[in-house]
Formats: C-alpha cells, structure tokens, sequence
C-alpha cells in the first residue's frame, strides 16, 4: 500500500493511494497513518479494504507529512561510501547517529526556510524508514520485521550550523522545515528490494544527486538492529539513512541553497517531492500577515 496524509496543516486525514493514483480518504477507518495504527495487523486490515469503497480526495488536495505525531526523529550520517569519499570523512566503522527535531517534519511539496543568519543551506535526498513495532535488542536478521514503511527524506542542513559552531550535527539539522516527508508511506510488500532503489535530486532543473541504496554502508536491516541496542523505538519514529554523493558542501566551491531555488527529489518506488526554498524574513512577514506558509 501506499498511505498518505492530506489536508490544511496540523489537521491532516488519512489516505491510500489506489491504483489509478486516486487518493482514497480513510478518515471514516482510521484516525491517521501514526502510531499504533502502524501495526501489522492494522496495516493487514487496510489492505483487506476495496478502495473503490472510499470517498475520493479532491484532486490537487495537499499532501502533509506521510506519518503523523512523530516523536523520535533520528538521522544516520556519512552511510554512503561515495559520499563519505566526496567530503573526505573516511568510513564510519559503526553507524554515525544524531536527531533532527520533530518541528523539522513538513509535507512533501511545503516551503523549506532559510534559518535566520544561514549561509550554508545544503540538499540531501534519503530514504527513511518508519517503525512499525516496538524495537530493543533486536537480531539484524529480524529487524525488517519491525519496518511499517519506507518514504522519501529531504534530509535538509545547514553545513555552518552543523560543522562551525561546535557541539554536534544537531545544530544544523533540527531546524523547522528541515525534514520533508512523503509523499507516501509505502509498505514493505511494494518494494522489491529496498537495498535497490535508484535516488536523485534536482536544484532549479539541475541534476545534483544521482545514487543508489545499494551504496549504503549500513544497510536498513543493521541501522534498525544498531539503533535498537541505543534506545526503544516506537511506532511511528522515523529514521532517514544517509544521503548518497552531490551534495553542496562536496562541489569545487561548494554550492548552497538561497531563496527563490526550487528543489526536486525522488526514490524509485517511493515518489517524488518538490520544495520552494523561502528567506526567513519573508516567511515570517506570511505568518504575521496570516497568510498560509504551505
């Protein structure tokens, strides 16, 4: 399955994408794509549906984040080779963890803001990963079977914040906006082999990132089993996986994003998103006018 979150907002309602690319509203089922409504069962349950059965959503409706009430937001760095070679970091011998803040999380076409004072806004297209179950100590060989979904991660940065201000990567990943999810929550059964799927993003129409899962040198499998032995994950967390090579900060200059660039990205399987970078005083002069920020 494919599920969606749609609407204004903050009020978003759950969705499924049917086979023609309708968005089927499953509001009157389940309260949203979050949570323990993340369970296989509950998942079994919505397959088991004709979408045919469910009201339609408007064409052209905004989509929102694809998992909702998100409490743990946690990032995998430098998890692809060809990455880590264009940054000059050499390979992790275990998996490089931070977190990116909740408020980071926006839908799959809303604006990204440029932090106030920013400089070094940079792009970063990931797969990420949703749990499904409560996850501790897990067996790498079991770890799939704790995975609700895979979605598309824009793993936004601000490489002065993250890398010149000391303390950790943090800084310079949790600020609001900096996480786009979506556009879809799409379910282990359709994909045919999440370590296969082709990655690329795009800034103004230009092709900056071109890679593949199978360079990851953690792959879903041990990143879920690693982190387990961290912390408990819950339902509804997410984990993006790392970015692959042709990010900013690794061109000769580097290259960052300003207001005014658009920014496109997508994951084979997992669907597209579009982003229109906006300066922070323009954004906050919509939201003093009440005017919509998404």
């Amino acid at each position: 399955m494919k599920l969606v979150r749609w609407g204004e907002s903050g009020a978003e309602k759950p969705g499924l994408v049917d086979r023609n690319g309708t968005i089927r509203d499953l509001s009157g089922v389940i309260r949203d794509v979050a949570g323990p409504h993340l369970a296989a069962d509950t998942l079994a349950n919505l397959r088991a549906i004709d979408p045919a059965s469910l009201p339609e959503v408007p064409a052209g409706t905004r989509l929102g984040p694809c998992v909702g009430n998100v409490r743990n937001f946690i990032a995998i760095g430098l998890n692809y080779a060809d990455h880590a070679a264009e940054t000059g970091s050499p390979i992790p011998a275990e998996p490089i963890l931070f977190n990116k803040a909740p408020s980071c999380i926006v839908g799959p076409t809303d604006d990204v803001i440029l932090p106030k004072g920013s400089a070094k806004t940079d792009w970063e297209v990931e797969l990420a990963i949703v749990i499904g179950k409560r996850a501790s100590y897990v067996h790498a060989n079991e770890a799939l079977d704790y995975v609700a979904g895979y979605c598309v991660c824009h793993d936004v940065s601000e490489r002065e914040f993250q890398l010149e201000r000391g303390g950790t990567w943090t800084k310079g990943k949790g600020c609001p906006t900096f996480g786009p999810l979506g556009p879809w929550l799409v379910t282990p059964d359709e994909i045919a082999d999440v370590q296969n799927l082709g990655m690329w993003l795009d800034v103004n129409g230009e092709r900056m990132q071109t890679g593949s899962t199978r360079t990851m040198i953690f792959d879903c499998r041990q990143i879920v089993s690693y982190l387990s032995h961290f912390m408990l994950l819950e339902p509804g967390d997410v984990i993006t996986t790392g970015t692959p090579p042709g990010v900013g900060m690794g061109m000769k200059p580097a290259r960052f994003l300003k207001a005014g660039d658009v920014v496109s990205l997508g994951i084979e399987s997992l669907g597209e998103q579009r982003q229109t970078i906006v300066a922070f005083d323009d954004w906050t002069a919509k939201v003093s006018a009440g005017q919509p920020t998404n």
